[in-house]
């Protein structure tokens, strides 16, 4: 074999060393995207769990029969008189 035989199946060994590096470091990074990915969304969901938690206690919260006991029993709060109710126009 002479010598540009041998050089050119040097840099053919190198190139495909190269590559299969290049290979193991793109697939090492993806598996690093992979797990990010995988942390966030649990943590969106947790998120949506709680906001939903979140939206039914507002619902709770705000309901009118709620409020008013509230009113009455904390506040010693009653509804007016139905003749000394005004309503304003806008």
């Amino acid at each position: 074999m002479s010598f540009s035989h041998i050089s050119l199946i040097a840099s053919l060994l190198l190139v495909l060393l190269v590559s299969a590096l290049a290979v193991i470091a793109s697939k090492y990074q993806s598996r690093l995207v992979f797990i990010a990915i995988q942390v966030q969304e649990s943590s969106l969901d947790k998120y949506e769990v709680e906001w939903g938690q979140l939206q039914l206690e507002l619902t709770t919260l705000t309901e009118e029969n709620r409020v008013e006991r509230v009113a009455a029993r904390k506040l010693k709060l009653k509804m007016p008189e139905r003749g000394k109710i005004i309503y304003l126009k806008p």
